[in-house]
């Protein structure tokens, strides 16, 4: 991934890419079940943790796609207060005085639902703030793109060639650090290019 902190001012944000693995479509009834997290810029640094699941209910769909197991995790599983105190953890010295974090992810909605949940649920407060920066919805403004034509399926190729994202939650999220990453500087040549 390159250094983008030698060729841009000094940021006052501090992207965090972050994906997570999950029973279900919603937080509340259905259990976050792994959090992976990754700087976007060097040097990388990287989090990963796996949950004991607070529910039992969960969508077979959802199951086969990260291949995670509920009986598993509820033997071999961190208790969620404890996940998240070390997730916060992770991300405090990652921010200096005058920096915010900015948690980033594709299709963010999702994954910063069961994010933020856990967070207030467990530790009555969200490191991240209120906010978080789709990757689906920068693509759009990028490129000029319609909605439809932002799905991984016509942007992974664009930045990861053929390679495919794993539904592994550290995986999948230094992926999006790439892909974002890449995003930034085609944003900073245009911007270049369009200055007289």
């Amino acid at each position: 991934m390159t250094n983008l902190h030698s060729q841009l001012p000094l940021r006052t944000e501090v992207f965090i890419s972050v994906d997570v693995e999950t029973a279900g479509p919603y937080p509340g009834e259905y259990s976050l079940l792994s959090i992976g997290a990754c700087t976007i810029f060097e040097p990388l640094q990287t989090f990963y943790i796996e949950l004991k699941p607070v529910h039992t209910s969960a969508i077979p769909e959802a199951l086969a796609v990260h291949h995670l197991s509920l009986e598993d995790l509820a033997d071999f599983g961190i208790e969620p207060r404890e996940a998240m105190a070390r997730f916060e953890a992770w991300l405090k010295p990652l921010v200096m005085p005058g920096q915010k974090l900015i948690f980033v992810a594709f299709n963010a909605p999702f994954d910063w639902m069961f994010v933020s949940y856990y967070f207030y649920r467990y530790l009555r407060r969200n490191p991240f703030g209120h906010t978080a920066l789709d990757i689906k919805a920068y693509y759009m403004g990028l490129t000029g793109v319609p909605w439809s034509t932002t799905s991984m399926n016509e942007v992974g190729p664009r930045y990861l060639g053929e390679h495919n994202l794993s539904h592994q939650a550290l995986q999948d999220a230094l992926d999006q650090a790439c892909i974002f990453s890449k995003m930034l500087q085609e944003s900073e040549q245009f911007r270049k290019g369009k200055q007289p």
